[in-house]
């Protein structure tokens, strides 16, 4: 039998963490174990979360937490800590606020597996209730009802998206992962995108499953997304060796056209306003972000969403 551990990094977890936990412990194949990756701010209490083990410890065989602090927390390094700490043979990295949409997500996260050059498998991210149009248009854009597993030869016609992978629910085959060296230890972010281009390069496939689902979608304002893409933009320069020979922009204006026709079309025009004005946001952070080695290091503090990133580095 395929066993598996599920990694969850978490922050200041609310109740979505325990509904996580609830479906995570009906699946159909369950983990083995779950790993918290509890981030602490200083003088923050540890114990915060063991009502949460209390409560559903008995549901697992293993439910633990390891307390990280805020400021050694790293997107990459602390998932890798994580992934030294599981002993099965595939990991499941998810992201404290993706719901399983049902009980079959990890069987079908697993099933790629079976072709033995499949390093990686990720799910198909569903808007939750209550998104915007422009939210689940973008949400279906990034992860479409088709499945599909990508290898070197895609590149020529999915581009950058043919490294595209999301920790919000991926799962890893850990040799595999150890063998490419793992998460990089110091990353702003996009830890899993870099590890999949690596994984690509070397003649790995990466597998994206629609039929595995989560709920998972935010409502940023155009400035966050402005600094969320500001750090995108970092992660891609600190890594030429993965996305040097592939451009983000052209996919980008993609999603901006195919979102403004399908908002037209269905009559949601009061959408349309935002989405130039958060397109712009994005594409100028991206942008200072691809070249913010030439910025003065005040003016980074307050374009990223990661200033802790910067304060250690």
């Amino acid at each position: 039998m395929q066993e598996v551990t599920v990694l969850i990094p978490t922050f200041r977890p609310d109740g979505k963490l325990n509904e996580l936990l609830r479906r995570l412990s009906k699946q159909s194949v369950k983990p083995v174990r779950v790993l918290l990756l509890n981030t602490v701010e200083t003088g923050a209490d540890e114990d915060a979360l063991c009502e949460t083990v209390d409560r559903f410890g008995d549901l697992f065989e293993n439910l633990s937490v390891f307390h990280v602090d805020r400021e050694a927390f790293d997107h990459g390094g602390t998932r890798h800590l994580g992934m030294t700490f599981a002993d099965t043979e595939y990991v499941l990295c998810m992201t404290q606020d993706a719901l399983p949409c049902d009980v079959h997500l990890i069987r079908r996260l697993l099933a790629p597996f079976e072709d033995e050059k499949v390093a990686a498998a990720y799910a198909r991210q569903v808007a939750g209730k209550g998104s915007s149009e422009t939210e689940r248009f973008t949400r279906t854009f990034n992860y479409p009802p088709r499945s599909r597993v990508k290898s070197a030869k895609d590149l020529d016609t999915l581009g950058i998206k043919t490294f595209f992978c999301s920790d919000v629910c991926a799962m890893w085959r850990r040799k595999t992962y150890f063998e490419m060296g793992g998460f990089e230890r110091r990353t702003i972010f996009n830890e899993d995108m870099i590890l999949a281009g690596k994984m690509i390069q070397a003649g790995w496939k990466i597998a994206y499953v629609s039929d595995a689902k989560v709920w998972h979608s935010h409502s940023y304002s155009s400035i966050r997304q402005l600094k969320r893409n500001f750090d995108l933009g970092v992660s891609q320069a600190d890594h030429p060796e993965v996305f040097a020979q592939t451009a983000s922009e052209g996919e980008g204006i993609r999603l901006v056209l195919q979102t403004f026709r399908h908002l037209f079309r269905c009559g949601r025009w009061v959408e349309i306003p935002k989405l130039f004005t958060d397109s712009a946001c994005k594409y100028l952070g991206y942008r200072l972000g691809k070249h913010y080695r030439t910025l003065p290091h005040r003016m980074i503090l307050k374009l990223t969403d990661a200033p802790l990133y910067w304060e250690k580095h």
